[in-house]
């Protein structure tokens, strides 16, 4: 164990490293050091992942770091979907920059104890691409935690890419093995055969998997009340059943969410007390028992 790591807020009495680092490099270089002083300031990290693409983890996302700050915690949101990314659309934040110093960053505040950080701030425009190979991706999502001035935070839920690649799984070895995954699929088997994969991708890592979200789940209709299940019903508490992990709840489709995120006001702040808002809340109670 190195001197600088004995030295770290993160070290333990037993040599080992709470931040789930490596202890014996940890302390190598000072870009490391800051990445482990920074994680040693974060209670929690949250990962949301998916196998399959356009399931809604964004907005899954956005809505557990909002109804996380609602429930009085400090909480970050990080963005690290380098090629799409959408929490500063959803949050009404397109227009916002990051304060920026030579050694570190400033996250954008959302409310008095919610802050953002996507490379959506960063680039000149909404019509430019990000044409990144991994290592540049990879160097982006560490200095996201290592330069950014984060603080002491309740959670960091961090929204992912789809796929077991290079930004889940950057996101998951910074923040060691004490992050805890959520996975998002929509109901339908060709979602829920991807989505499996998500699954053991967190276990080959060993990382924790809180539990798997099933959205769009069912559509009520406003006028007759009665459930249409579009893409059938019941394929993501299914998976969890056979994969042996707790099954979060369903989150239903439902035209409110969609305006909002056009709009850019998460579905907790707008209509905290809906159906919709409801099920969020009850899949946030096993992120808030975490302590």
């Amino acid at each position: 164990m190195s001197e600088a790591c004995k030295s770290c807020s993160s070290a333990t009495k037993d040599g080992g490293c709470s931040s789930g680092q490596n202890p014996k490099t940890c302390g190598g270089k000072p870009e490391d050091e800051r990445i482990v002083k920074t994680l040693g300031r974060i209670k929690h990290k949250i990962v949301v992942l998916s196998g399959k693409g356009g399931v809604g983890k964004s907005t899954v996302s956005a809505n557990i770091a909002m109804a996380l700050a609602q429930a009085g915690k400090q909480v970050g949101l990080l963005d690290v979907d380098i090629h799409g990314p959408s929490i500063p659309r959803l949050l009404s934040l397109q227009d916002a920059k990051p304060h920026i110093e030579p050694d570190h960053m400033e996250p954008v505040p959302y409310s008095k104890n919610l802050w953002v950080m996507s490379l959506g701030f960063l680039i000149p425009d909404k019509d430019t691409a990000v044409i990144w190979r991994g290592p540049m991706k990879l160097g982006l999502i560490k200095q996201f935690v290592r330069d950014v001035s984060w603080g002491d935070l309740d959670y960091l839920v961090t929204d992912c890419p789809p796929g077991t690649g290079d930004e889940p799984l950057t996101a998951l070895q910074t923040f060691g093995p004490q992050a805890h995954a959520v996975i998002v699929t929509t109901p339908q088997g060709v979602a829920v055969d991807d989505v499996r994969r998500s699954v053991t991708f967190c276990r080959q890592l060993g990382n924790p998997i809180l539990g798997i979200v099933e959205n769009m789940s069912g559509f009520v209709c406003p006028s007759c009340k009665a459930v249409h299940n579009i893409f059938n019903s019941g394929g993501g508490e299914a998976l969890a059943k056979e994969m042996g992990v707790n099954f979060l709840g369903r989150i239903p489709m439902d035209p409110e969410v969609v305006r909002s995120g056009d709009e850019g006001f998460a579905l907790m702040k707008v209509q905290a007390e809906s159906a919709t808002a409801l099920a969020f809340k009850k899949v946030v109670e096993p992120i808030l028992a975490l302590g």
